[in-house]
């Protein structure tokens, strides 16, 4: 099996940014790093709801 060395990372970032241009790279950075960040949050407050409910009950 290949590993990817970091030549080809540095052709598919270049790549990537020829493509796109950086400041649309920017922003769909920004937002996969909202999406992650609101699905952490939503793992948090759902295992604080489901440790809530245990005590009550």
């Amino acid at each position: 099996m290949m590993a990817i060395g970091i030549w080809q990372l540095l052709i598919l970032l270049l790549i990537a940014v020829l493509l796109f241009g950086s400041k649309r790279l920017r922003t769909l950075g920004a937002d996969l790093g909202g999406a992650i960040g609101g699905f952490r949050k939503s793992l948090r407050d759902s295992e604080s709801a489901d440790v809530a409910k245990r005590h009550v009950e």
